[in-house]
């Protein structure tokens, strides 16, 4: 949602967002967007504290009182929790810079989130969708080429459009990818999606460059890396050819990815290193979508279901 109209922080609270983002950036390598996640939401705090202290004089029952107001103009406890871990780091960094006596945040508890399931695409669809692109087309060979690789590896979109040549490892078969926080993983490709990078490389990528030089594993038309929005627009014709009438996420693929690994036997660790997970339990979020498959196929095919 966008943010309700308040004043700017102060300069005294720039230079304190200033100091804890660039903090976060050297201690923890986080992600630009993250980071900017954690400086929008300490700035609407800065700007609702604006005539009442600032940053460093917040209290306890100020903060629950703009947690307070956040939920009341319409943010969701989602948001709210994200914000409340920024706000714990940002006391926290403080207290230990001696900028303030006591923290704020100790006392308050995070929101109560529910657990959704992520939308998937059965076997089929993903077959469906696989085989959509027209492969005799240099664009199409890059789309199927794309999407056979986001499947095989459960990458994220950024990760994908990101490619350089210089991650791809052919004789190995593997991709080396560096996902949130900069860490590194290696993921296998399978040979299905190797095969399909290997034509690509011949037969569609020089078109695509036009002669210009570029590192690029899949260039858009213009020969430059293209944009998450730009693939998901190509994602969503090719479901539409491919008969697919559900909404596809951003994280569709990684999420059937991920399903289609546990429903056939994969250890949840090895998922989680596969999707470049830091922590099991988001990783964990997996087995309800495989137990909630196998209940609806339970519920559809059995004669007592």
């Amino acid at each position: 949602m966008n943010a309700p109209e308040l004043p700017p922080p102060s300069d005294a609270d720039q230079q304190a967002i200033g100091r804890f983002v660039d903090a976060l950036w050297l201690e923890r390598g986080l992600a630009a967007k993250t980071l900017e996640a954690y400086r929008t939401d300490l700035s609407l705090l800065a700007g609702w504290l604006s005539g009442r202290g600032g940053l460093y004089a917040a209290s306890r029952p100020l903060l629950m009182e703009h947690l307070a107001w956040r939920i009341s103009v319409g943010y969701q406890a989602r948001s709210t929790a994200r914000l409340l871990s920024c706000l714990r780091g940002f006391y926290r960094h403080a207290l230990r810079e001696g900028l303030i006596g006591e923290d704020p945040t100790l006392d308050i508890a995070m929101p109560r989130l529910g657990r959704p399931l992520p939308e998937t695409l059965s076997e089929a669809d993903v077959e469906a969708l696989l085989a959509a692109p027209e492969v005799d087309d240099s664009l199409g060979l890059r789309d199927r080429c794309m999407l056979e690789v986001l499947y095989a590896c459960g990458l994220r979109v950024s990760e994908l459009v990101g490619l350089r040549l210089d991650q791809l490892n052919p004789r190995q078969g593997v991709l080396r990818i560096t996902g949130k926080g900069s860490k590194e993983r290696l993921v296998p490709l399978g040979e299905e999606a190797l095969a399909w990078i290997v034509r690509y490389c011949a037969e569609a990528r020089p078109v695509l460059l036009k002669g210009k030089p570029s590192d690029v594993l899949f260039p858009s038309q213009q020969a430059r890396e293209m944009t998450r929005q730009t693939f998901w627009h190509r994602i969503k014709l090719h479901a539409a050819q491919a008969g697919i009438r559900r909404p596809l996420s951003p994280h569709t693929l990684r999420h059937a990815f991920a399903t289609h690994l546990l429903n056939h036997g994969a250890d949840l660790r090895v998922v989680q290193l596969l999707l470049g997970h830091s922590d099991l339990s988001t990783t964990q979020i997996y087995t309800h979508v495989a137990r909630h498959r196998l209940r609806e196929l339970h519920a559809s095919h059995h004669p007592r279901g």
